[in-house]
């Protein structure tokens, strides 16, 4: 699948997974695809925690409510740690939302399904730190996706778009 495909056919799934397991080298590729994505400043302060292990796997479901992806045979946790980049400014938002789309991309492409699921976890339950701690995560650095990959066994629903004209302009806003 070329890029502009994967762009057109990427949406968020939040159906069921097959049952088949994600092989790891398919979890690297799409690891290494976040890890090529651009970093404010280059400080890359994103990083990645693959998931395959089944009983981790329903450990690390079982802390979020409502529940997700239930199905997923594998995932991936995105980490940052807030690092003070430039003039006092943080770009791990930027550096991590640019990670998290390479990674959407990349599962597509490779014929998986996926969905960012951040307000879940970033929440004031504090799941994100409920699930960095099952995985030995340090607490100066944050959980803030979890990214449930397979291969969906339903269609995806995709959300309506609005039509292009309505959010791109030349030369000026609504112009």
């Amino acid at each position: 699948m070329n890029f502009f495909e994967a762009v057109k056919n990427r949406t968020s799934y939040r159906g069921k997974f097959e049952s088949a397991p994600v092989p790891k080298e398919d979890l690297i590729e799409i690891m290494e695809a976040g890890c090529d994505a651009p970093s404010g400043c280059n400080m890359q302060t994103t990083s990645f925690i693959a998931i395959d292990d089944p009983q981790l796997m329903s450990q690390l479901l079982g802390l979020v409510n409502p529940p997700i992806a239930g199905t997923a045979k594998a995932a991936i946790a995105v980490l940052t740690e807030r690092v003070f980049a430039y003039r006092d400014k943080c770009f791990a938002v930027q550096d991590y939302s640019a990670a998290i789309q390479n990674m959407l991309l990349a599962a597509v492409a490779l014929g998986y399904q996926s969905c960012w699921y951040e307000g879940h976890i970033t929440d004031d339950d504090n799941i994100g730190r409920k699930m960095a701690d099952v995985l030995g995560v340090p607490q100066n650095i944050d959980l803030v996706c979890f990214m449930p990959i397979g291969k969906g066994v339903d269609e995806p629903k995709r959300a309506k778009k609005k039509p292009f004209g309505e959010r791109a302009w030349f030369n000026g806003y609504k112009k």
